[in-house]
């Protein structure tokens, strides 16, 4: 917790549903934390000029002239770099980036960069696993014999099979019986497995499509589920996962390449954090690692940079 007042945050955002996921994440925290204030703008309704960017001038917008003045601007999108680093002069104003920026970083306070993009280290920089999201580990979970699949959908990263992913959830139903399974596909779930995943619809599967599910779906679910397993194409399920503190496992779909997206999968294997289809009999019983609650980390290390600086009267280095 913060002491003193409380700071006057602006959001930029595209209005891209995986970047304003980010920043709700981050804002839910920053508002628990230290009582921020915190106003959206949507930066695909503003225009600024590329010379106001690289100057660091501020453009006259009557929407931003009506907000309060700001003392920490956050931005996620690449929309949102021009309004970003043209506020980045204004007084007493704390710029963040919740990604590499396509302006040079060092122009900016900090920036917030999952480790999957390979940031270079910086005392100016937060390097978080994977990107932040609106998950709050939960304080214990369900005894209830629950599980809940996440399925994606082809990807640039991972080899999609539709004959193999099915034959993958009837092999975690069969480790683990007596079970109830709570299923969801997303966006990228092409409509052929769609219809296919609907005739698995039973009294022990419950099927869900994505588009008739609410905003506090995911949430909700993940609560009443001993375990999740996710295809590893959906990166930020992965996340939203391990956030909730849910054992974790992921379906078996070779990458791709070495992209730095399967390298990030690769490192949570790698660490222990996600289990593998050799795992499902057991993971009822599991314990999994410590949740990764990086939006509140974020929220820590930004506030207690942005007191730092109140504190000390000067513009950070």
């Amino acid at each position: 917790m913060i002491t003193g007042r409380a700071p006057i945050v602006w959001l930029l955002h595209d209005d891209k549903p995986g970047h304003n996921t980010q920043l709700r994440g981050l804002a839910h925290r920053l508002k628990a934390l230290g009582n921020a204030q915190c106003h959206w703008i949507d930066c695909g309704n503003l225009s600024v000029p590329f010379w106001r960017a690289l100057f660091g001038v501020a453009p006259v917008i009557d929407a931003l002239s009506a907000l309060p003045s700001p003392d920490i601007v956050i931005a996620a999108g690449s929309q949102t770099h021009r309004l970003l680093f043209a506020l980045r002069r204004r007084k007493q104003v704390m710029t963040t980036v919740l990604m590499r920026p396509s302006l040079p970083l060092n122009w900016l306070d900090t920036a917030i960069i999952p480790e999957h993009d390979t940031p270079a280290s910086s005392d100016r920089t937060l390097i978080t696993k994977g990107v932040l999201n609106t998950i709050a580990p939960m304080a214990k979970l369900t005894a209830r014999h629950n599980g809940l699949m996440l399925i994606g959908g082809p990807s640039k990263h991972f080899e999609w099979d539709d004959d193999q992913v099915l034959a993958q959830i009837d092999q975690l139903r069969k480790a683990l019986p007596g079970w109830h399974w709570s299923l969801s596909s997303s966006r990228r779930t092409p409509q052929a497995m769609l219809s296919r995943l609907a005739l698995l619809d039973d009294p022990t599967l419950t099927v869900k499509d994505h588009r008739n599910t609410h905003a506090s779906w995911l949430s909700q679910a993940l609560a009443d589920s001993r375990c999740v397993w996710i295809t590893p194409d959906s990166v930020s399920m992965v996340y939203e996962g391990l956030t909730s503190g849910l054992p974790t496992g992921l379906f078996d779909i070779p990458p791709k390449s070495d992209s730095r997206v399967a390298r990030g999968i690769a490192q949570l294997q790698a660490d222990q954090r996600v289990y593998s289809l050799s795992d499902a009999g057991s993971i009822a019983t599991a314990t999994p690692p410590a949740p990764l609650w990086e939006a509140d980390r974020a929220a820590h290390w930004l506030l207690d940079r942005w007191q730092g600086r109140q504190k000390a009267g000067a513009p950070l280095p």
